[in-house]
């Protein structure tokens, strides 16, 4: 039996396999787009290891295991067809839904989805594979993907010779992926033995025709970005709140002017965890920020007061998150408090309630509508850092899960920092200024 992994030209995919092979690397990223050969890499990397490799364990892992059986058990016939494989090489468990060659190696398809049972994914760990493959990575939490990690090398690498190795194939995704791989990648900060490939549809010579024309048809123009051009900047989740291009435009829109009342909004380092920043509004114009990545609770209150002497902004025009020890400093500073799961407020032009899960979730949508109207502009300069990382807290300004009430709600904290690696500080600010569209008209200070 001979094994050929014909990649017709493909110079994605031939490079991919080099990465395979060596064993400096132990961690590949691959994909980027619609029709760029993703499943047909991944089959025959496993598959070309376990016939290679006797008595090798290897996994598939997918979000969902129902479509490993409709979307990935066909394209690892078809390699198996191209191969030449018949049944006499292989048998397949539907029950407990593996592989086995005729050589005794294994390849275990993995369901990837979230247990409550498991919320760490710490079954994975247990697992004893040699090497694994995560297919459509961007449906995945970051720890599902440190645990599946964990679980390759401990199965015969040693006696072959051979790393323990993680393959990802996936479409853009502003997950880790987007984090960890593709940024990096483009700064060339990627760590040792790991790997990025940006794959497209025009590196397939095998695509069928017509099929780049039926994506330009019928694809949205999100999506287009994203699963045609390979656009990691672009995010068609249905639960996004704000359009790519609104966000972007928040730095160019000077057609919203200065003249309106002025406020300023803090968001407080809790206990050193996360930076401060201290903004200045005149309307939704922003012009002025003090970002402190380490910082004094005396320093941010002399910063506020400044501030406030400077542009002459009231006190009640002032406000800052009252969780963690932001509530010293509004306390001390005798200004205004945001407490983020606090009631929503009754909206002041109907005098009705609104179907909020809490206040920060009001101010969430409050803001995101505010951006897709084009009605907030960033005017001050910001460091180039943290203008991507305000980009980046927009992105992740998501609707969530509803509750039992059907409540609106936004994508809680923790989630966010599973997905950025850090705390969107920057979201709460831009969020926090959306408070005063609520209460545009406060005229007293609450302790006076």
């Amino acid at each position: 039996m001979k094994i050929v992994f014909d990649t017709q030209g493909n110079e994605k995919q031939k490079l991919c396999a080099q990465y395979w092979v060596d064993n400096s690397i132990n961690d590949i990223a691959y994909g980027g787009s619609k029709g760029s050969a993703k499943s047909y890499t991944g089959v025959n990397l496993i598959f070309g290891d376990a016939f290679l490799y006797p008595e090798t364990h290897y996994f598939i892992a997918r979000k969902e295991l129902n479509n490993i059986r409709k979307y990935t058990i066909p394209s690892i016939f078809e390699v198996f067809s191209h191969w030449g494989i018949t049944k006499d090489y292989y048998s397949f468990n539907g029950m407990d839904n593996y592989f086995t060659l005729h050589n005794g190696s294994k390849v275990f398809l993995i369901d990837g989805k979230y247990q409550p049972r498991d919320p760490d994914y710490y079954r994975f760990g247990s697992m004893q594979m040699t090497r694994g493959w995560i297919e459509e990575a961007g449906e995945f939490e970051e720890d599902a993907k440190n645990n599946l990690s964990a679980s390759v090398g401990r199965w015969k690498n040693n006696e072959y010779g051979i790393n323990g190795k993680i393959l990802q194939t996936c479409n853009p995704s502003k997950n880790y992926l987007y984090r960890d791989y593709y940024k990096k990648s483009k700064s060339n900060e990627l760590p040792k033995g790991t790997k990025f490939i940006q794959a497209l549809p025009t590196d397939n010579k095998m695509l069928q025709d017509g099929y780049l024309d039926n994506l330009n048809r019928v694809l949205s123009k999100n999506q287009k970005e994203r699963l045609l051009f390979g656009n990691w900047e672009y995010d068609d989740d249905p639960s996004v709140l704000c359009d790519y291009d609104n966000i972007i435009g928040m730095f160019t829109n000077n057609h919203i002017k200065k003249g309106g009342n002025k406020y300023i909004i803090a968001d407080i380092a809790r206990l050193g965890s996360d930076k401060a920043i201290i903004s200045v509004w005149d309307g939704w114009v922003l012009i002025e920020v003090h970002v402190y990545e380490t910082s004094r609770m005396t320093d941010i209150q002399q910063t506020i007061n400044s501030l406030r002497v400077k542009y002459g902004i009231p006190r009640h025009h002032c406000l800052a998150d009252e969780d963690g020890v932001g509530g010293g400093v509004v306390d001390n500073c005798m200004i205004q408090g945001f407490v983020n799961n606090s009631k929503p407020i009754t909206n002041p032009e109907t005098g009705k309630d609104e179907n909020y899960f809490n206040l920060q979730s009001q101010c969430g949508y409050k803001l995101a509508e505010i951006i897709n109207q084009s009605l907030i502009y960033i005017e001050c300069d910001l460091d180039p850092k943290y203008k991507e990382e305000l980009i980046e807290d927009i992105e992740q300004l998501k609707s969530y899960k509803e509750d039992s009430d059907g409540k609106l709600r936004i994508l809680p904290k923790e989630y966010i920092k599973s997905n950025i690696g850090r705390s969107p500080d920057w979201r709460d600010i831009l969020l926090m200024r959306a408070y005063y569209e609520y209460y545009k008209n406060v005229g007293k200070y609450r302790f006076a």
